[in-house]
């Protein structure tokens, strides 16, 4: 059997309530900074829970062309803003067609809500049809579509949904192809734009969000908040990157994926701990191999004490040296995004050897013993990351990269 090809990240692009750009998201990340602000709705809202970290000042006539923009609900938006800043990182031009060779793959949790909720609105309250663009703007596919004819990509187009970890399994389906030689380069990520009133309103009667603040692994946590944006990758085999001269950002290396098949909502150690050690095996690498791990860290009571308790399993008495974060009080739960998102930061983190920390970190709560990083970076070789999804549905999905210089 032929060896599996090393996959390289070569692009990053993203959008997030800090900003438009990788570097903005990674900076507010470093440096502590939440963007989850008082919510701004354009529709009546009687919720108790008033704050989410939202996309503010995108213009969507600086990305997109008119002839599309009928077409593209925000979360599509989102998703070609960063994808063309993944792009030309990677030094790849619109000009030139990708072809049979490039898959898209785009991980989404809900989809067009927006369109949804627009649609729902005239239909039921102002009693006029529903625009005829609605169902091509809707469908999930409508993101990975639009990427796949922005840059004429032949190859293996869809999207991923499985709620909280579509992009990391978009991610992690998109290095499987390029190792077996299905594909040599893959766009992938995950986009959402699920802040409306009835999202907001959903959430709010699962109680799982929090009317103040988000703190991941504290003791007196209460809940999460959600968040928009999009993070697109561009990864290809090594090979043909270095054929090219493109310029690698990092070594996409390891992929795990589990179903906990127990309960819909809550989160299950065993199912959580086999992800991260599956991921461990495909990257060829031992559990003390990994320097930083970006924790899924929703800041919900069942999420954080589950998943510590999984790292613990994995990393045993290790488990106490490792810097473990969560960075959704900067940018917000992500949800079909969030794997994306917090692949950037690890990604960033790695390269410039700083963890990020857990902002708004209070009390230690017993059941989450791991090395959080309370609400200070904490600069620190790091060679190797783990970044971890899990969710609803008991769906896992964990992905592990490598520094160049560790290869």
């Amino acid at each position: 059997m032929a060896e599996a090809r090393q996959v390289v990240i070569t692009g990053i692009g993203a959008v997030s309530a800090a900003g438009i750009g990788a570097n903005k998201l990674w900076a507010a990340a470093r440096d502590g900074v939440s963007h989850i602000r008082e919510l701004v709705l354009p529709r009546p809202y009687k919720g108790r829970v008033k704050i989410a970290a939202q996309v503010r000042d995108f213009d969507s006539t600086q990305y997109i062309e008119p002839a599309m923009r009928p077409l593209c609900d925000p979360f599509t938006q989102y998703a070609v803003a960063a994808a063309d800043e993944a792009m030309n990182q990677a030094g790849l031009s619109r000009d030139e067609p990708q072809g049979p060779r490039t898959a898209v793959i785009l991980g989404t949790g809900i989809g067009g809500v927006n369109t949804i909720d627009d649609g729902l609105w005239r239909l039921y309250v102002e009693n006029t049809r529903p625009d005829p663009l609605t169902v091509p703007r809707l469908i999930a596919s409508a993101g990975p579509a639009t990427l796949g004819m922005r840059y004429r990509c032949n190859g293996p187009t869809f999207a991923v949904a499985s709620a909280c970890s579509s992009a990391t399994q978009a991610i992690g389906m998109g290095m499987q192809m390029i190792r077996a030689g299905m594909v040599d380069r893959a766009i992938v990520g995950g986009s959402e734009a699920a802040i409306t009133t009835g999202t907001m309103m959903s959430w709010e009667a699962l109680r799982v969000l929090t009317p103040d603040k988000c703190r991941p692994f504290s003791k007196n946590r209460n809940g999460m908040s959600l968040g928009d944006g999009a993070g697109i990758f561009i990864i290809e085999a090594a090979d043909v990157a270095r054929a090219r001269r493109a310029t690698p950002i990092a070594i996409l290396s390891g992929y795990g994926t589990t179903s906990d098949a127990s309960d819909p909502v809550r989160p299950d150690v065993d199912g959580a701990a086999s992800c991260m050690s599956q991921a461990l095996a495909d990257a060829g690498l031992p559990p003390r191999a990994i320097d930083y791990v970006n924790a899924h860290g929703t800041a919900t009571i069942a999420n954080d004490a589950n998943e510590s308790e999984a790292l613990a399993r994995v990393f045993g008495n290790q488990v106490a040296r490792i810097p473990v974060s969560s960075t959704k009080p900067i940018h917000g739960h992500g949800l079909g995004a969030a794997g994306a998102l917090e692949l950037i930061v690890t990604i960033h983190a790695m390269n410039d050897n700083i963890a990020p920390p857990t902002i708004n970190f209070t009390d230690a709560d017993p059941k989450c013993e791991v090395d959080c990083v309370p609400n200070v970076a904490r600069e620190m070789p790091i060679k190797r990351a783990m970044s971890n999804s899990f969710a609803f549905g008991g769906i896992n999905a964990t992905l592990i990269v490598e520094a160049l210089e560790s290869a």
